[in-house]
């Protein structure tokens, strides 16, 4: 039985007063609260629920809310309302009707006795807020928009906490002792990088902004780090963040346009970088195996914009400069983001470069690494899985436990699939590699992809597309779901990638890659790709494909040959209910066996 109340008033002195005198619980009890006008929000939990009130009266940042919001429970205890102060936050932030007012430092994801009973409550409660017009949207709903995703309030991984905490200690050391060392953040597709960026950039602008009169909840992951010392050696500070991908870069934008302490102009191309003349004090780099070294952009302009500014930072046409090299010029602090294993074009930062930048961070005790799988739930083993897979190998078999991994003998069953896990969790899309070209970009009525009986297109828009209204009629690039999550992708492995039976492994057919810039030679720096040198890119846009879907994966391969690696000869890869499936159409049915 529904044991909650959520008891509403002015959000006035004499308001609070008379609220304080109703109950003994408004005065010595577990509470959680919001307080709110049309436009900003502010969640909090308290012991003492008058209090709080008072103190937030009398803080110049709150003074303007206009009503209150109590959430009582006769069954809450301080890990209760810690836990819902967390989910509330998550949920109105990823929601966008309000600005959160919050810090990011208190969001927790604690276990304690009974949690799960507690977490069904957690819902009712939502359910209530969202009839009283709290929330604009459903929890499904939410949880499926990239301002939830892209969220500054998540709570951390263990491992992703235990960076960020070493993470500001040295930076916070280095500026105090004006050294200029680079910090480097390690991680396989999945493990947060980009949850640890924003998180770690809020957090920072949090601190930078540090009101010493508000109370601070002592008992939060970084409370030691908001000090009138580190406010101070942040103070005047300018603060960005590096993202290469044009579609990424713009759903991180909306994200900031929403948070207070933060500002959309601190989300920057390397371009932008490079043309500052003003320097910035910290760069925070995601993705940084996709910075570009000097090579033919998809536009001349942004091939001659490379040089000049190679010739204003360096005195030449840069020929030996990278966007990496921009980044180290125009800050004194950076930190970057990596995974060499998801470099997917020829332009992008060789192999090399990456190994050591990673190098000088280990030698500087800057270097960190995320292990925890966060998106995809099959487990971290799943990605080394999908790798020894596309090199056409076969690995051991293993268990994924519930994750829906699955191999599909025709493409219409997937396609059909895939429609079917949109109805009913959203964002399910089919992705592929670049295997086919792009008719429809210069013609319109034109289709792109033939497989089975289905005729479709690529992408329509660069930017945002698996939000996009035709998204599920399309297929999306490596370019446009790259540090996204989906709930499950059909991902479609053309006859760029097949399999050499002489070779006994895949091979890269030229001839069906259609990415004119991630198979052509560099004539600027005069660099030749051989196939070999292309098919690591090709397998990597794949495994990027391939670890997309947070509750499954569908697989199609095109080459029949890779097929039959991929089946083994009709035995399941993976033995256990829902690891690996092979499928088959039979009279429009998908089976397995």
């Amino acid at each position: 039985m529904t044991s909650f109340e959520i008891e509403r008033f002015s959000f006035k002195s004499e308001n609070v007063s008379e609220w304080a005198k109703q109950n003994p619980r408004h005065t010595n009890w577990p509470v959680v609260y919001t307080l709110s006008d049309s436009a900003e929000l502010y969640i909090g939990e308290t012991l003492n629920g008058a209090s709080r009130m008072r103190q937030h009266l009398g803080t110049e940042t709150k003074q303007h809310l206009e009503q209150v919001q109590v959430i009582i429970d006769e069954t809450f205890n301080k890990s209760v309302c810690l836990d819902l102060e967390s989910f509330l936050i998550r949920l109105f932030a990823g929601d966008g009707k309000y600005k959160i007012l919050n810090g990011n430092d208190g969001i927790t994801d604690a276990d304690y006795y009974e949690r799960p009973k507690y977490q069904e409550s957690f819902k009712e409660i939502f359910e209530n807020l969202y009839r009283m017009g709290y929330f604009t949207r459903t929890i499904p709903q939410i949880e499926n928009s990239d301002l939830f995703k892209l969220s500054p309030f998540k709570a951390l991984t263990p491992d992703q906490a235990a960076a960020v905490e070493d993470i500001l200690e040295g930076l916070f050391e280095d500026i105090e002792s004006s050294n200029t060392n680079t910090i480097v953040v390690q991680g396989e597709p999945g493990t947060g990088k980009t949850v640890l960026a924003i998180y770690l950039i809020k957090l920072l602008c949090d601190i930078k902004v540090l009101n010493e009169d508000e109370p601070l909840d002592h008992d939060s992951m970084f409370a030691d780090f908001y000090q009138p010392g580190h406010k101070s050696l942040l103070k005047n500070s300018r603060i960005g963040i590096v993202v290469p991908q044009q579609s990424l870069r713009k759903s991180i934008q909306m994200v900031f346009r929403n948070v207070p302490a933060l500002d959309p102009s601190m989300v920057l191309t390397p371009f932008e970088v490079g043309e500052s003349h003003e320097k910035f004090d910290l760069l925070i780099v995601d993705e940084a195996h996709r910075l570009s070294r000097l090579a033919a952009q998809a536009m001349g302009t942004l091939t001659k914009q490379f040089r000049d500014i190679n010739g204003r930072l360096f005195g030449t046409d840069g020929a030996n400069n990278s966007q990496l090299d921009w980044i180290m010029h125009q800050s004194k602090h950076q930190l970057f983001l990596v995974d060499s294993d998801q470099a997917v074009r020829p332009a992008d930062l060789p192999s090399h470069t990456l190994t050591s930048l990673k190098n000088n961070a280990k030698n500087d005790d800057r270097l960190y690494r995320l292990a925890t799988q966060m998106r995809v739930r099959a487990g971290s083993d799943y990605v080394g899985f999908g790798k020894e897979l596309l090199k056409g190998k076969i690995p051991n078999g293993r268990d994924f436990g519930p994750y829906d991994l699955r191999l599909f003998e025709d493409f219409d069953s997937m396609y059909r699939a895939i429609r079917r896990r949109e109805e009913e969790f959203g964002l399910s899309r089919l992705v592929a590699g670049y295997a086919w070209e792009w008719k429809s970009r210069r013609d319109k009525s034109a289709y792109d992809i033939e497989l089975g009986s289905f005729k479709l297109r690529w992408n329509t828009t660069a930017v945002d597309w698996i939000n996009s209204k035709n998204a599920l009629d399309e297929v999306g690039s490596i370019h446009t779901v790259q540090g996204y999550d989906l709930n499950y992708a059909g991902v479609i492995i053309g006859k760029d990638l097949v399999f050499d039976t002489s070779k006994g492994k895949t091979t890269f057919n030229r001839k069906r890659y259609f990415d004119a810039r991630g198979k052509s030679n560099n004539n600027i720096l005069g660099i030749k790709f051989s196939n070999e040198d292309i098919l690591n890119y090709v397998r990597n846009i794949y495994s990027v494909l391939l670890t997309r879907g947070i509750r499954g994966t569908y697989i199609f391969v095109e080459d029949k040959e890779l097929r039959s690696i991929f089946r083994v000869n009709g035995q399941n890869v993976c033995m256990g209910f829902g690891v690996w499936r092979v499928l088959v159409r039979e009279s429009g049915r998908v089976h397995a066996f």
